[in-house]
């Protein structure tokens, strides 16, 4: 909850989108986060996608109160922020903007503006834009997710607007919580899917950040972050430096008949059974792979079960590594399971992509099930119990 008399929130959300950047499922939508800081120098926080832009302009409106913005700091270029960036800049000429060389040269390429090298404030790292009471602080963020981001620290308030990082899908969280709701599951979601690439860039800034003190953090996405900083901020630690968060267990699967699916389900009772671990079961033929992604990356220990398709590796169960490794997976732990009728071909195959990944141990023994499970096939499941 932003909870500042001068710093308010003039952001909007969007429950009819379906799917953000167009492949992301979010059921519960996203908000565009937007900030106005009214002070002598009155500055707007970044815009928000075209789909919002009318009502963000109300929003902006009503908080100016009559009065006229001096600047709108640009944190990130990437359409879900910038997409009513002219919109604002067409109805407010004399407005000033903020932002890095990278921000201006990926704003050329997105709009034609008016006025537009009179009307550029360009900043480095550490400059102060002096407001009156607020000063901001600029810190490059680049890479984090792409190469124009930055940071801005408000120091009278001690409030990091941070661009993507820390944001989450889904709408405003407004309870006073120790820890905002859902947002460890959702705000993993989204760095992984989204940021997760570029752990070195976000350990980078971290180490920046480090003796900042931080008493709000204000994402693009999701909630206000006003409790207990230091939890986010250390996840954020840990998911950038690819470690897992707990010693749990992600079963990844695909199912053609049902058989392999059978198979996991057996396995994740045998689990349960046997040790204190969780499971956390994925159908990827049915079942967001977004969400088995950022399982994985949360528990140390992964086991891919696979039926083999016409002698290669099933689409689904190939998607789901692919991805894991477009968002550098590793440090991890893997189990696999094949199953084939007359030619199993999975684990073959499997092992090949996980043995370009860094910092893989596999868990033996391989498993294949000839089509159904049987006594011999399930012995071999509770060898590899033995071994998680």
């Amino acid at each position: 909850m932003l909870n500042s008399k001068d710093i308010r929130y003039i952001g909007v959300y969007d429950e009819d989108l379906e799917l953000f950047e167009g492949q992301y499922p979010i059921d519960s939508g996203v908000t565009y986060n937007s900030y106005i800081i009214l002070d002598n120098k009155i500055t707007i926080m970044d815009s928000v996608d075209e789909r919002a832009g009318e009502k963000w302009l109300q929003n902006i409106e009503y908080e100016l109160d009559g009065k006229e913005p001096n600047y709108i700091v640009v944190s990130h270029m990437e359409p879900d922020h910038s997409g009513s960036l002219k919109l604002f800049l067409d109805k407010y000429p004399d407005c000033k903007i903020v932002g890095n060389l990278k921000t201006f040269m990926y704003l050329a390429q997105m709009f034609q503006v008016e006025n537009i090298e009179d009307r550029k404030v360009v900043i480095n790292e550490g400059d102060i834009l002096d407001l009156g009471n607020h000063k901001l602080k600029f810190i490059m963020a680049p890479m984090c997710h792409w190469p124009e981001v930055m940071f801005t620290y408000e120091s009278t308030e001690k409030i990091l607007f941070s661009a993507d990082a820390f944001g989450t899908f889904g709408k405003q969280d407004d309870k006073e919580n120790e820890v905002v709701l859902n947002w460890p599951d959702e705000a993993r979601r989204y760095y992984i899917n989204i940021v997760g690439k570029y752990g070195v860039q976000v350990q980078g800034v971290l180490a920046k950040l480090k003796d900042t003190e931080i008493a709000t953090i204000c994402p693009l996405h999701g909630s206000v972050l006003s409790s207990n900083i230091s939890y986010y901020i250390g996840k954020y630690d840990i998911w950038s430096k690819y470690e897992a968060e707990d010693e749990d267990v992600v079963i990844a699967c695909s199912s053609m008949h049902g058989n392999t699916l059978s198979a996991a389900i057996n396995l994740k009772e045998l689990i349960e059974k046997n040790t204190s671990k969780n499971v956390f079961l994925f159908d990827l033929c049915t079942q967001d792979i977004t969400d088995a992604v950022s399982y994985a990356f949360k528990c140390k220990n992964l086991i891919v079960a696979s039926p083999t398709y016409n002698g290669e590796l099933f689409p689904a169960t190939d998607s789901f590594i692919r991805l894991l490794k477009s968002k550098g997976y590793q440090n991890r732990r893997v189990g696999l399971i094949e199953n084939g009728t007359w030619a199993p071909m999975s684990v073959k195959q499997m092992k090949e992509q996980f043995e370009a990944f860094k910092n893989i141990e596999f868990i033996e023994p391989f498993i294949t099930i000839k089509s159904v499970l049987n006594d011999a096939t399930i012995e071999q499941l509770n060898e590899l119990v033995s071994k998680i």
